[in-house]
């Protein structure tokens, strides 16, 4: 039931329908078919958005029904300037219907009837019983039907409109309106009006005078109202009185049609979650998606969450005079927190130059204050040095709370202009990050729209895309303000939502306040670092190989008898399937031998072409992503290479980075190591390189329990050694490489989910040994068996596993019908835990050994994070001192029922600090 206290929500499906299709057509948003989706997407975000601010009301959707109405009978060019709807549009109308209706929601479609006065019927019917209504609509006609119980809200654009807000925005009050339309007709809707009347002069008579009827009555008034063309007015209105009259007719919305429902009939939405989850696959929300097959997730406890209020109108305001700077200025003192955003000329923190910076404050209102626009014509800007030197010191104030959407960035670029930005209280996209990590992508644009229902401009909406995309500094100020003013408001707005669903769960905060946010000035400082790399060596790689790829070309040509392109899958089908009549292994979707890289590595154990294509792929790669670019990913201002780490991108909690991708640097090829000597120490510097031993092993050690584990780690054992004693019944000390081996693999394989098969296929033996292999292991660590028996029951039933410090991975797979699907969530859910609970060790360990480099080794510069390792350049007369302090500093970043063991190298190089 609903309350009947709670506002009934009226949508205007018609007015949204249109709207939302050119408001998505710039992104041209489609499924994988081609099918045109950008309508559906933002009309279903509409609703739910109002579903989750109004959690207590019914929501009813009114379209307009094909066919002729009233209007059209009296007036035979009504609407009739209207292009036919676009074809991409009209594929989109019966799916909404679907999801609207799979939400649970009641679609009313009258026939003969406009939705205008469907809504205006029903409207009327509520204020009459004493409730309130809330229409949702963009259409300025229905401001008539606002008074004391009927409000307006534009969901795309968060305005709500009461009586107030209605004189405000048109000048008159909501019983004035018919007459303000009637006087200037309608030229989408062909509603003829008076000519010569437009909106200034309409006001002039409305406020002068009075309606229509008054108009007429008191023509002779109309002269003394002094507007241009007052004197010719009552002419033009006499002359017109027919026009004037049919025009007031056809804008009037009637409030009396007859209707198959009644508002008490309107009950809560109760969703077909089934139905609307083959919708949101057919169409490709994969957000969307994740929400309902993991049971909500994050997204579900919105309802039991404070969301922020959508604000009742937006104040955006361009900066431009130092008077407005200094009354910003003082805002920002005295708010509790604002919203900081910054606007440059690049992605690339080490180039990028301030074009402008943004604020919020309050919800709604928000500032751009711009310093380097210099387009032709761009008007005059504050000098950019004297507003940064204004700003200084609030910015690098640490106890004025200040809240950014990945403001990682900003505190990079400003670093560059001399300001340290201190006081970072909040992160949207880390906060978006901890809630879930797997509910959406954490941009600005994802998340507005799943939390706060709102499409944002997005960055090619205003300055293009391709080659001729603007720079910032070359957007002109009428739309680059909108866009970085929003950026604030969105960013405070989003904060207010997801800091009040992390509140609901004491460990996400505390994970966020104790590890995420004191990590993003560690991450900053790293990134400006940089890691000193050797271009000639690289150069010379290069050259190497190079010549080794045009070695490995000639061979496989001889193998296979002539000459083809190594990187062509047709070709290479050919040569290997049909003319050396290898067997197939695997085929494409399309039923074409596949030629991909997991299916060569089965044939290269016993053919010499796919062992020579393998190392080709290799080779090339290595070449192309590392040799050859990383000497021009040198920064000619530092003589360094500055990577990206990205802290809300995987889903386990792990660090990953890009330009240049430090994570994938190969390690077990020769080839492959020979890059890490290129990354090398400063002259007086030495490369330290640490990292932890084994910590995933003894991860599982401790969230298991069981004795076996414990008792090798707290011995010392080599753990992989151990296990090959137990497994292969044989002392520790006869164990041989291949069963070490072996053991290893068991050991990793088994913590990742690994099967019978899977572990057979890694050691080269038959299924029912490598059972015999996992039952011995089992066998000899019964507490691993219970964990994992434990945690898949776990995972199955709360949709989530988690971390030792409380990092939440939620499993929308875990219920899946598909038995793949769900065998593959199971072995995340075993995994996860492991490897969210390492990422979150390895960050803690950042963040202690920060705050210890600062108090005690001001030269010591961490320059490098790769999965369980940190690398610090340090200068060598500290070494003796400095190693074992840092192992020390490590190990005590968690403590576990096993010991932390980290091992740690010295070199002049990368590769010797192993």
């Amino acid at each position: 039931m609903s309350d009947s206290t709670a506002p009934l929500i009226l949508v205007d499906g018609s007015s949204y329908l249109y709207r939302a299709f050119f408001a998505s057509q710039q992104a041209d948003l489609r499924a994988a078919d081609g099918t045109p989706t950008g309508a559906i997407r933002v009309v279903t975000s509409m609703l739910r958005s109002l579903i989750k601010q109004y959690p207590d009301s019914p929501v009813v959707v009114v379209f307009d029904a094909k066919g002729k109405t009233f209007r059209d009978e009296i007036y035979p060019e009504y609407k009739s300037h209207r292009p036919p709807m676009p074809d991409d549009l009209r594929s989109q109308v019966q799916p909404i219907h679907d999801i609207i209706r799979a939400m649970g929601l009641p679609l009313v479609v009258e026939e003969g009837v406009e939705a205008d006065d469907v809504i205006g019927t029903l409207a009327r019917q509520a204020s009459e019983l004493g409730r309130a209504t809330l229409i949702s609509t963009g259409d300025k006609d229905m401001a008539q039907l606002v008074d004391g119980h009927v409000t307006l809200i534009n969901t795309m654009t968060n305005t709500v409109l009461d009586v107030d807000g209605v004189r405000e925005k048109f000048g008159v009050g909501p019983e004035l309106i018919i007459d303000y339309l009637a006087l200037m007709g309608d030229k989408v809707d062909n509603i003829p009006g008076v000519p010569g009347v437009g909106e200034k002069t309409a006001l002039a008579l409305l406020q002068g005078i009075g309606g229509i009827q008054a108009l007429y009555e008191n023509l002779e008034r109309i002269p003394e109202l002094g507007f241009r063309g007052a004197k010719s007015m009552p002419k033009k209105l006499q002359d017109n009185r027919e026009a004037a009259e049919l025009s007031y007719l056809l804008a009037t919305i009637k409030t009396d049609v007859p209707l198959h429902e009644s508002i008490e009939e309107f009950q809560l939405p109760q969703p077909d979650t089934e139905a609307l989850l083959a919708l949101f696959r057919q169409f490709e929300f994969r957000s969307w998606i994740s929400e309902l097959e993991s049971g909500g997730g994050a997204a579900a406890e919105s309802e039991q969450a404070e969301a922020a209020p959508a604000p009742s109108e937006l104040n955006y305001e361009l900066i431009l005079e130092q008077e407005q700077l200094d009354r910003w200025l003082d805002k920002l003192r005295g708010a509790e927190l604002f919203a900081f955003d910054t606007e440059t000329t690049a992605l690339d923190y080490m180039v990028a130059e301030l074009v402008g910076v943004s604020f919020a404050v309050t919800p709604g209102e928000a500032a751009y204050l711009p310093f380097g626009h210099d387009y032709m014509g761009a008007p005059s800007q504050l000098a950019r040095d004297s507003v940064l030197a204004q700003l200084k010191p609030l910015l690098e104030d640490e106890h004025q709370a200040k809240v950014g959407q990945h403001i990682k960035y900003d505190m990079n670029v400003l670093a560059r202009y001399g300001i340290q930005l201190r006081g970072v209280a909040f992160d949207t996209m880390l906060e978006s990050y901890v809630l879930n990590s797997t509910a959406t992508r954490h941009d600005m644009d994802s998340l507005a729209d799943l939390y706060l229902g709102v499409q944002t401009v997005h960055f090619e909406d205003i300055a293009g895309k391709g080659k001729k995309q603007l720079t910032f500094n070359q957007i002109e100020l009428d739309k680059a303000a909108p866009y970085a003013a929003e950026d604030a408001d969105i960013t405070l707005r989003l904060h207010q939502v997801l800091h009040a669903k992390l509140s609901q769960t004491g460990s996400l905060l505390k994970l966020f306040a104790e590890i995420e946010k004191p990590l993003i000035p560690v991450l900053s400082q790293i990134e400006r670092n940089g890691a000193l790399v050797d271009a000639k060596r690289l150069g010379q790689q290069s050259v190497e190989l190079a010549e080794r790829l045009v070695e490995i070309e000639r061979l496989a040509f001889e193998v296979a008898g002539k000459e083809f392109n190594l990187s062509s899958p047709k070709q290479l089908q050919q040569i290997l399937f049909e003319e050396q009549g290898l067997p197939v292994v695997k085929k494409t979707p399309k039923g074409a031998p596949s030629t991909a890289e997991e299916v060569l590595q089965e044939l290269a154990s016993d053919y010499p072409l796919p062992r020579l294509i393998l190392e080709h792929r290799s080779l090339s790669k290595l070449k192309s992503t590392y040799t050859d670019k990383l000497p021009q990913m040198i920064c000619a201002e530092t003589g360094r290479i500055h990577t990206s780490y990205h802290q809300a991108v995987t889903a386990t909690g792990r660090l990953s980075s890009t330009d240049p991708n430090l994570q994938n640097i190969p390690v077990r090829t020769a080839e492959g190591r020979r890059i890490r000597e290129a990354f090398v120490a400063p002259e007086g510097y030495k490369i330290v390189a640490a990292d932890y031993s084994q910590i995933e092993l003894r991860i599982m050690a401790h969230l298991s329990g069981d004795q076996g584990l414990l008792a090798a780690f707290a011995h010392g054992d080599d753990i992989h050694r151990a296990t090959a004693a137990e497994v292969f019944k044989v002392p520790a000390d006869q164990v041989s490489s291949d069963q070490r081996r072996s053991a290893k693999a068991i050991n990793f394989g088994l913590i990742y989910g690994m099967s019978a098969f899977g572990l057979a296929k890694q050691l080269g033996v038959g299924r029912n040994e490598a059972q015999q292999y996992i039952d011995h292991y089992f066998e000899t660590y019964p507490g691993v068996q219970r964990y994992m028996d434990d945690i898949r029951a776990k995972a199955a039933e709360e949709g989530y596993v988690e971390t030792l410090f409380g990092r939440r991975l939620y499993l929308p797979e875990i219920k899946a019908r598909n038995a793949m699907r769900r065998q593959a969530a199971e072995r995340t859910a075993i995994n996860a835990p492991m490897q969210g609970t390492a990422a979150d060790i390895i960050k803690r360990a950042m963040i202690r050994v920060a705050d210890w480099l600062a108090q005690e080794y001001a030269q010591v510069r961490m320059i490098m994070q790769v999965h369980d390792e940190l690398v610090f350049e340090v200068p060598q007369d500290q070494l003796d001192a400095f190693v074992p302090q840092l192992k020390a500093q490590m190990a005590a970043a968690a403590e576990l029922d096993v010991p932390l063991v980290v091992d740690a190298g010295i070199g002049d190089n990368w590769e010797q600090a192993h």
